[in-house]
């Protein structure tokens, strides 16, 4: 598995994005206050600070972005092809956007989820993340939930540098 740092634009996160807006769609069609294309999922290209891709030799497997919202730095679309799921391709992108956020000088990272991705909760939680309350623009969104990881001043944030 390699990681690379690619544009918003680029093309296989692009694709990764889609079929992570379709799983999502799936799981929250039932959901009143879920719209596909709600203002509260649009991402400016500008506001993004780094978007990275995972490959499995040419095939990409995973991305994950960083984004700035408002003063913030938020995690958004973090998401690893189902059949690599489990093979440690999550914790790398991780690493490699926390990395991210704190070289754009973040002491804090920010993101939301819903109610029923119960994998990605149990997953930030193993990683740090800590729930705090809903922040604009989700409070509309009736299955948000919203963490956060404070980066301790003595250890760099916590998880290290990307491979």
């Amino acid at each position: 598995m390699t990681l690379t740092s690619v544009a918003w634009s680029h093309p296989d996160a692009a694709a990764l994005r889609e079929a992570q807006r379709v799983e999502v769609g799936q799981l929250y069609a039932h959901e009143a206050s879920f719209t596909p294309g709600m203002p509260s999922e649009e991402i400016d290209s500008e506001s993004v600070v780094a978007t990275f891709v995972a490959y499995d030799e040419d095939l990409p497997i995973g991305h994950i972005a960083l984004r700035r919202l408002g003063d913030e730095l938020e995690i958004k679309r973090m998401y690893v092809a189902p059949p690599c799921r489990g093979s440690g391709v999550a914790n790398d992108l991780l690493v490699a956007v926390e990395h991210a956020a704190r070289e754009a000088g973040a002491r804090r990272l920010i993101l939301h989820t819903g109610n029923q991705q119960r994998a990605a909760i149990a997953f930030y939680g193993r990683h740090g993340y800590t729930p705090i309350a809903v922040y604009p623009p989700y409070e509309d969104v009736t299955y948000s939930l919203c963490f956060e990881k404070v980066f301790s001043p003595d250890s760099g944030g916590g998880s290290g540098a990307p491979a």
